[in-house]
Parts: structure tokens; sequence; C-alpha cells
């Protein structure tokens, strides 16, 4: 239903300033601005970014993975409405000055129409500035902080993946039924540490509370004293939010400061790859993750792993899976207005769509643009497999069960508001048992 009306609305949109522009585009190519980290505190992120991407576009063009010996020669035969597709890839190292000059860049020198990325949420808002300000479409991805989609909200930024609200609220009724009532969080001094440290918040509402929140500069790699705060706070568990390759060298301390002995540790499972290197104390830990490539059974997340395995001589991570959905949402939106990426005809493209991807049904909510995707409960079951099937699958939870709350500026949240009201229904629809 909600496809329907944003085509529907889509082809009113067109009608108003004319299709003869969007003509002239066929055939020319289509450069999308990939922005990524492939030197910094993200590296690990940035390549499961492009990666997961660029195949999230032969999938969409239907493109025969059998058929091309490399990535690039696969990409070269990918077209969007009749229009040849062009990734330019520019590693920002997690710098946001360093992103917002590329993004300007590709806008401005390279022609991009649409940019998409990054790993750091801290870049994400001044590049989401620059998307307005050049009046292009971002889709952020894979950041997680909830102030891209809610504080620092504008209509030229979607986010395909989820943020960190979901996180919590897939976790919650674990959390409050096995590991007590009381935690600390231990989280980076950065944008995405503090939104992500807010949005625990949520788990009050499972009968949680936090003690103390402590904070440590994303170069830290001594965490002594910070967790001593953890240890001298009298909590059940301990929330640590960290991202990137000093996750591992933050859990190494846990274990070896005993943390484990004297409360729970309760963090996301991370990269395969920071997994693979963690301590034999976390075996058996049980936890939300994004996604793992051994979990969905679809044919779509089998064209991933498949493309991963061709390509890249791997198999998909944490973040492919939702870069790949982002370039079928953009695939799904620039082919619904037959190849104009102008903001006016995208955003009504994009606002409530519906698609089925990797981990099965994601929706874009039309008021603040966020998806709502599903999330998985592990418990990690080894470290060496081989395979890198590192876990015990507990419990999918589906889209509709974990929606986080809008949080758009008080200005315009009335008015945005107003524009979920079909999404709404579908989400009670999702939710009302089957009929016998």
């Amino acid at each position: 239903m909600l496809r329907k009306l944003s085509l529907f609305l889509v082809l009113s949109v067109l009608a108003v300033i004319g299709v003869a522009s969007v003509a002239a585009q066929d055939e020319e190519p289509l450069v999308v601005g990939l922005l990524v980290d492939q030197s910094g505190a993200l590296t690990i992120y940035g390549y499961e970014l492009e990666y997961g991407f660029k195949l999230g576009l032969l999938h969409e063009a239907g493109i025969n993975l059998d058929d091309y010996e490399t990535i690039d020669e696969a990409l070269a035969a990918v077209t969007i409405a009749g229009r040849p597709v062009e990734v330019i890839v520019r590693d920002n190292a997690s710098n946001a000055e360093t992103a917002a000059s590329q993004a300007r860049e590709l806008i401005e020198q390279e022609g991009a129409e649409i940019l998409v990325g990054a790993p750091s949420s801290g870049v994400m808002t001044g590049v989401q500035q620059v998307a307005l300000d050049s009046d292009v479409i971002l889709l952020a991805a894979p950041a997680a902080s909830p102030a891209i989609t809610g504080a620092n909200f504008n209509v030229n930024t979607f986010r395909v993946c989820r943020n960190t609200f979901q996180d919590f609220l897939a976790f919650a009724p674990y959390a409050s039924a096995e590991l007590g009532t009381n935690f600390v969080i231990l989280a980076i001094d950065n944008d995405f540490g503090r939104a992500s440290a807010g949005a625990a918040s949520v788990l009050a509402s499972a009968g949680i509370t936090f003690v103390e929140q402590i904070f440590a500069p994303l170069e830290t790699t001594d965490f002594t004293p910070y967790l001593q705060q953890v240890l001298n706070s009298g909590a059940d568990a301990v929330l640590p939010i960290w991202a990137g390759d000093g996750s591992v060298t933050l859990f190494q301390q846990i274990a070896e400061l005993g943390v484990q002995e004297q409360m729970a540790v309760v963090a996301a499972f991370n990269s395969n790859d920071i997994v693979a290197v963690s301590d034999p104390s976390t075996i058996g830990n049980i936890s939300w993750i994004v996604y793992h490539y051994s979990f969905p059974e679809n044919p779509i997340n089998d064209y991933l792993t498949a493309g991963y395995e061709k390509f890249y001589a791997d198999v998909p991570d944490l973040f492919s899976e939702c870069s790949f959905a982002t370039a079928q949402a953009l695939v799904q939106a620039v082919t619904a207005t037959e190849g104009d990426t102008l903001p006016e005809s995208m955003i009504p493209a994009l606002e409530g769509l519906v698609f089925e991807g990797p981990k099965g049904t994601y929706a874009i909510r039309p008021s603040d643009h966020q998806a709502l995707v599903p999330m998985y409960i592990a418990r990690l079951a080894n470290l060496d497999d081989e395979g890198q099937n590192f876990y015990e699958l507990l419990a999918t939870v589906p889209a509709n069960e974990i929606v986080p709350p809008v949080l758009l500026p008080e200005a315009i949240a009335a008015e945005r508001l107003a524009l979920d009201e079909d999404f709404n229904a579908m989400l009670a629809e999702m939710a009302a048992p089957a009929e016998e």
C-alpha cells in the first residue's frame, strides 16, 4: 500500500516539474559519492560499507554473479532507469572536516547526484548539511547515532540502517529478565557514544536504571581508570558502547581486570574480525547483533553472501547487510522516478518505501526517514570457526516490534508526524495476529 502511495506521489511531482528534464538524463551516468573510512579507527566498517553497497547495486540491477570475474566488471553492467552507474569512493578516515570537504568535491567537481555513507556518526552531521545545501539526497550508512534522523534531521537525509535505539529495544526483554536492573555505561566520548548512551534510556521501559555513565576518549588505549569506575559503581551489569579496533583492547582489559566476575558485561556483538580476537571468557555471552550472514535464510541474503565470497573471498560482515539494503533503496527510488535524482522527486519515492532485503522486511518511516529493520539476539558459541560461524541464533526480532521513538526537532515534529498515518496503520496490521 505504501509503495503504491509513494509511486503515486512521485508521478504527481513529475507531472508538475515536467518529465522532459528527466528524459534528458537518460543514459547520462549516475554518479554516486561513497564516503567511507579505510584508514581511520572505523576502517573495518568502511570496507563493509563499500563491499555491501556495490553488491546491493548488482542485485537490484539483476546482475548474474557468474557472468563476471571482478566486481568492477559487474558494476560496469549496472544501469538504473537506463543510466549507467559510477561509484566514486572517498576515504575520510572518520574526520568530519575531511568528509565534508570530500562531499562538496564529489558534488561540485565529480557530479555526484547522491551521497552514501559514512561509518562515523560524527562525520555525518557535517555531511548532512552539505547534502542539504547542495540539494542532493544523502543515504546515511552505517552511522548509528539517533541524532542523524532526530535532532539533526533534514529532509534530504535517509537511513536504511538501524539506529542504536533499535539495538536496545531488541535486547530489553532479555536484559531485565536475566541481568538485573542496575546498569553502568562505559561509552566513547563522541557523538556516537553520547547519543547511544542517551538511546539506552529506552531500557527504562524494562525496569532498568543507569547508576552512572562513564565516557572515555576514542583514542584510549589504557581503560584501567574507567573500568575501575565501572567496578566501583555497584551495578549489576556494564554496557560498553564502543566501535572500531579499540573494541579489542577494551574487552581484553575487561577480561584482565575480572570485570565479568563482578557483573554482567552487555555489549553488541561486533564485526567478525573483531570478535575472532575476543577473550575466550566472552564465549557464552548473549547479546544483540545487527547482522550475521548465517542468520537470515532468504534468496537476497544468499546473493549477498555469494557475491562476497566470489569477489572478496570473504563472508558478509556486520554492516555489509545495511549498506546492501541502502543500495536497494537507492535503486528502487531512482527507478520509480525514471532516473530523476532531484530531492523533490526522490523524497516521496523513499518516504514509506517498504522492500525485502537481506534481513527480511525493511520500511522507511516517512516522518524522520529512519528505517525499521529486524534485529537478532544471539549467543557467542566459539571464536575459531573457519566459516566465521561464531553464534547460536536465539531470536529474530521483527522490525515492527522494535520501533524507535521519533525525536524530531519540536518546530517540525507535529507536521512530520502527520506523514506517518498510513505507515503506522501498516505497522499495526503487521502486529495483528493472523486470522485462523
